[in-house]
């Protein structure tokens, strides 16, 4: 008889990591197995905990999502990372900072439910109660809308605002949420310091291609002058394939060129824009991808306050059996 155990440590994504045991990622109990049921096992998932993370910091945690450069998946970041601390049981506000081209309604699917914006607060046209959006699938998750497209904010909406807003979410009745999460605007503009204002940590998503690299790391020092510190990175849309083949940064490589520490490393996986288009957030799928995992796993992180190592792509992965995860 084998026994499948959980892992006590974070298991990081790595983009060659050999197989393991198909189990859910919430998996916290034994499971035993015969040996003749092993060779029909699938081999399709990544173990992950066996315990709830433990919340780091004081709460409030105002994390910002930011990159600088458009297109890196900032939202899609977003809307995964807030709904995995939902399920993890922690309380999320999403804050789509995004005046102009807010999507972050579309993505979690709750674009008919946006009614109320903070512009309607500001006026005094309705509560703040009445303009967060609380998701159905997760009571404890909410999304908060600056404003609706095409429409004029007042000429005083900035950074003292969104810090009003961010006290007044501290201070509702319903409690102070545990995480809030501000979608950045792409650029630097007066958007970009808006968002940044009332963030105390900043989690900055990015590509690995020189465009993004450079536009990250004006963003990093931008951070920095407005005195946010605690700075992770992201690396989303990862392909091993062109790592391999000299054709893409490694990891490895974008950590040493911007010098942060590695919340997570998301793959290219085309299940990514079949979430998006039906409003679905890649980490409810159900069997999860690889991408849904890593997700999963940078949220784990950001709530313990941890990071990942980077690791080399090998030129030749070794060919490597189940019990391999053993270390046989």
């Amino acid at each position: 008889m084998i026994s499948l155990l959980t892992h006590s440590n974070p298991l990081s994504y790595l983009p060659h990591s050999s197989p393991t045991p198909s189990i859910s990622p919430f998996f916290t109990h034994t499971k035993t197995l015969k040996p003749s049921k092993l060779k029909s096992l699938k081999i399709n998932s990544i173990l992950q905990y066996n315990r709830k993370p433990e919340l780091a910091g004081d709460t409030p945690r105002v994390v910002v999502i930011t990159s600088g450069k458009g297109g890196v998946g900032k939202t899609t970041t977003t809307a995964n990372i807030g709904l995995s601390l939902a399920r993890l049981g922690f309380s999320v506000v999403a804050i789509d900072a995004d005046v102009g081209l807010r999507n972050l309604d579309l993505l979690l699917g709750l674009e008919s439910r946006v009614n109320y914006t903070v512009v309607e607060v500001l006026n005094g046209d309705c509560r703040l109660d009445q303009a967060l959006v609380r998701d159905k699938r997760f009571s404890n998750f909410e999304l908060l809308c600056i404003s609706k497209p095409r429409s004029k904010l007042p000429m005083g909406f900035g950074g003292k605002a969104l810090v009003w807003l961010v006290d007044a979410l501290k201070d509702r009745e319903e409690g102070c949420p545990d995480f809030i999460l501000i979608d950045c605007p792409a650029g630097i503009d007066a958007g970009f310091i808006t968002a940044i204002t009332p963030a105390n940590e900043a989690v900055l998503v990015t590509t690995p291609d020189i465009t993004a690299l450079r536009d990250a790391d004006r963003v990093i020092g931008l951070l920095e002058c407005d005195g946010i510190r605690d700075i992770k990175m992201m690396v989303n849309r990862v392909r091993t394939d062109m790592i391999k083949g000299e054709d893409m940064m490694s990891v490895l490589d974008v950590q040493e060129m911007l010098g942060l520490a590695l919340l997570g490393v998301i793959p290219e996986d085309s299940e990514v824009i079949r979430s998006t288009n039906r409003g679905f957030p890649l980490v409810l799928n159900k069997p999860p991808t690889l991408a849904g995992l890593a997700f999963e796993q940078a949220a784990w992180r950001l709530v313990e306050q941890d990071s990942m190592k980077a690791v080399m792509v090998e030129e030749e992965p070794k060919k490597r059996g189940f019990f391999s995860f053993f270390g046989g």
